[in-house]
């Protein structure tokens, strides 16, 4: 006999997404399920965000103990430990999984399936020996790898971000097929723990970023020894006794042989499980369709992100996307998505950090009614005594002061631009960041200093110089 539960809201999918509207909706007292089939933190937690960070941080220390002769202090080559590396990764992990285990929604109040959901009706799921009817759905069951269709690639064996971290061999040589963010951040990880890197990207790498601060980071990676092939792809993938070869198109043709290969080309929804179709959702390969308020065609469903189509796939638009759905579901506001001052970060060393619009975007929407703004690290005092002087700030501004985006490449990235996003959300004008107050010495006087140089022409001009002789002969 199978369990009949109703509830206030069913959420499928245990990630970023799915857990933040059910313990927000079971804290504000809605009677919630959770429906999970495998790893409670979904991506984020067991195969994304952490484990690369985490794996990033060791690395950082193994460069800053090759580098630690710049400051007086003698280390030379560190002894990296592959092994005991992905076990700090694991670590870290295990420290962070009781945030988002069974036991903790269980004591927040929220009823846990471990099960595959499907749909039976337009108001019915069925998750193993359970039929769930609720009031709402939030559909968060978020993305799995986007494998392309290399040709001979089902007959190797190859890493993704699923598998990586359960890898504990230092590859001899890691190829990386994708120049987005996971593949340009494993690659420096790996590299400064000692393997040979290549990536291979069909078009640009980081093609999302600004160019410029884009190509600035690159050529940092390509110094380090990491081999960054743009323009090139990957016409046939062939099993080795001892590896893998990679034929490249092009002419010539090309071939390389690499220990490990890693596809980093993206993520994808899997939807196929959930039996769409028998609710009235609307989706298509890349994801469920939904409306500003993350609705889709079924009025009782949500959707929230990675599932979504055309939705940026990032953990804190999956956290932005449970606020919008707990307003609409739980409170029936209208709330709406609103992506002008969406941030993202490439955790590289240095890092590059972007929000709202690029100089490109800008100036296809704005023309010449634009200033661009530039505060570079080696005009910083901090940077300088941290031997951080690498990148700068670059800042996207309307004439009239209004601020349209900001990307920066530098140490801190991550925390510099959230200033920029602040001003871009609440609409502020470059006079905003000019006027803080900043303590020295800090990088965030370069935010400061990028922001008041909009003003210096003005008041170092010939004009201004007058008004102060002027106002001299009155004492």
């Amino acid at each position: 006999m199978s369990e009949a539960i109703a509830c206030d809201i069913c959420v499928i999918g245990a990630g970023a997404a799915g857990l933040t509207v059910a313990a927000g909706a079971s804290q504000l007292g809605a009677s919630t399920v959770l429906v999970e089939h495998r790893k409670m933190g979904g991506d984020c937690l067991n195969y994304g965000c952490v484990p690369s960070k985490a794996l990033l941080a060791a690395a950082r220390v193994a460069a800053t103990c090759r580098g630690a002769d710049r400051f007086g202090i003698s280390v030379g080559e560190p002894a990296v430990d592959f092994a005991a590396t992905m076990r700090h990764v694991h670590a870290v992990i295990a420290a962070i999984a009781p945030t988002d285990s069974v036991a903790r929604f269980e004591g927040l109040g929220v009823r846990v399936l471990h099960a595959t959901a499907r749909f039976a009706g337009p108001r019915e799921i069925v998750a193993g020996d359970a039929r769930v009817t609720a009031r709402r759905f939030v559909i968060a069951a978020g993305a799995g790898p986007a494998v392309p269709p290399i040709p001979g690639l089902d007959r190797v064996p190859y890493l993704t971000n699923e598998t990586l971290f359960d890898n504990g061999e230092l590859p001899r040589h890691l190829v990386i097929i994708g120049g987005g963010p996971i593949g340009i951040e494993m690659a420096q990880a790996h590299a400064r723990l000692g393997a040979r890197v290549t990536v291979i990207e069909a078009a640009r790498a980081l093609a999302k970023d600004d160019p410029e601060l884009a190509e600035q980071l690159l050529q940092r990676l390509r110094r380090e020894g990491i081999a960054i092939r743009e323009g090139t792809v990957v016409a046939r993938v062939h099993p080795l006794p001892e590896g893998i070869a990679l034929d490249l198109g092009g002419e010539p043709p090309e071939r390389l042989t690499a220990s490990h290969l890693l596809v980093a080309t993206g993520r994808r929804p899997d939807l196929a499980a959930l039996d769409l179709d028998k609710a009235g959702i609307a989706h298509e390969a890349g994801g469920i369709t939904v409306d500003e308020r993350l609705r889709t065609t079924n009025r009782r469903v949500f959707a929230i992100g990675d599932v979504v189509a055309g939705a940026p796939q990032f953990t804190h638009i999956a956290g932005y996307h449970a606020g919008i759905v707990i307003r609409n579901a739980l409170f029936r506001l209208p709330a709406k998505v609103d992506y002008r001052a969406l941030p993202w970060v490439t955790y590289t060393d240095p890092e590059l950090a972007h929000v709202g619009l690029t100089e490109a975007d800008a100036r296809a929407r704005y023309g010449r009614d634009l200033a661009i703004l530039r505060s570079a690290f080696h005009e910083n005092d901090r940077a300088q005594t941290e031997r951080a002087t690498a990148g700068g700030i670059k800042v996207v501004a309307r004439r009239n002061g209004r601020i349209l985006g900001a990307s920066i490449l530098g140490a801190h990235a991550g925390e510099l631009i959230q200033p920029w996003g602040l001003a871009i959300a609440q609409g502020l004008r470059l006079k905003a960041l000019a006027g803080m107050i900043a303590p020295y010495p800090t990088f965030a006087e370069a935010n400061k200093r990028a922001a008041a140089s909009f003003y210096m022409a003005k008041l170092f001009s010939e004009r201004t110089r007058r008004l102060v002789r002027l106002l001299a002969r009155f004492g």
